[in-house]
């Protein structure tokens, strides 16, 4: 064993009470909750209200769960159906087993129906959200540590791993591809505010540059891994993924940047006046209804009125006065 090592924690759990709390769900949900602060900030900062990037993230982040767990199970499905494996281990998501691919996916899939409720564009809202998303990431890796899995080759240098002996994992030291991976997370997170702030990007633009810098580091750090995983033509799925998503992020950026140049302003009501505007037409709507039938009955209007159609006809006290002529 190195003198200088990191150290794996020798469970993942701290029972308070009846109540387990697990440090991959931890990092997890921690992660959720600064990537809405980044956001709100970010959000305001371009003129947006505060209180709008958590109300998406109500839609965005149980997509984006459903979407990481299906993705991992799909990719890995012989962790869980395979001879041997019970399948319901495929629901314990507290195990560990994020993908960030189905994460993303299904999240903005979320996030389009949450921006749709209140009315803004979901490109304006994801580039507000691309730097904390990244922060979430770092975050949420440390849940792998807790876990003692998706760590890398073995090493003996000394911010090397410590991993112990346990089901499907061989006690020695290895390279902390979580650690790696956080640490680029982080970077990512700073080039997008720098790149925003710098060039002003708009229309999806920074939240494609997170996307492509962080497939560029996953690339690598996917590549020094040791735990199962299928390939095709030699490279890890995982690499082919951050390659062709990679290619996909920089071709929308260039794209982007011709058909749509400069940044969208955003202009946000705030929810409650929006609200109480949709009320006040609708009064106006049925105030107008209620006139429009008064005035097209001028007999309702006034009862007194002739109506214009009906011919004149003689008065009951007229006939005595024409029998006595004659």
């Amino acid at each position: 064993m190195n003198l200088a090592s990191i150290p794996s924690p020798s469970t993942g759990v701290i029972e308070l009470g009846p109540i387990p709390l697990r440090g991959y769900a931890f990092c997890i949900i921690i992660g959720v909750f600064v990537a809405v602060w980044i956001g709100n900030k970010r959000w305001v900062g371009r003129g947006g209200k505060a209180g709008t990037v958590a109300d998406i993230a109500v839609w965005a982040v149980p997509f984006g769960l459903v979407g990481g767990r299906l993705y991992h199970v799909i990719t890995d499905y012989q962790l869980y159906f395979s001879d041997g494996q019970n399948w319901v281990d495929a629901f314990k998501i507290w195990e560990g087993g994020l993908g960030i691919w189905g994460a993303i996916a299904f999240g903005a899939v979320g996030a389009w129906i949450g921006c749709r409720r209140r009315g803004i564009p979901l490109p304006a809202w994801a580039d507000a959200l691309a730097p904390g998303i990244a922060i979430a990431q770092a975050v949420g890796r440390w849940g792998n540590w807790f876990n003692q899995e998706l760590y890398g080759k073995p090493t003996d240098l000394p911010w090397a791993l410590e991993i112990s002996e346990g089901p499907n994992r061989v006690a020695g030291t290895y390279h902390p591809t979580f650690l790696y991976e956080s640490l680029w997370c982080i970077g990512v997170a700073l080039l997008v505010i720098w790149a925003d702030r710098r060039f002003k990007l708009g229309h999806g633009r920074a939240f494609a540059l997170y996307v492509a810098a962080y497939c560029a580091g996953r690339g690598w750090i996917e590549y020094m891994r040791v735990d199962e995983a299928h390939h095709i033509l030699g490279l890890r799925l995982n690499v082919w993924t951050a390659i062709i998503v990679f290619v996909l992020a920089v071709a929308y950026i260039v794209i982007s940047a011709k058909l749509r140049p400069g940044r969208e302003e955003i202009v946000e009501q705030d929810k409650d006046a929006a609200e109480a505007a949709k009320d006040a037409e609708k009064k106006d709507d049925a105030d107008d209804a209620d006139a429009t039938e008064k005035d097209g009955d001028p007999l309702k209007k006034d009862p007194s009125a002739k109506d214009p159609s009906a011919k004149d006809t003689p008065a009951k006290d007229a006939a005595p006065e024409a029998a006595d002529k004659s």
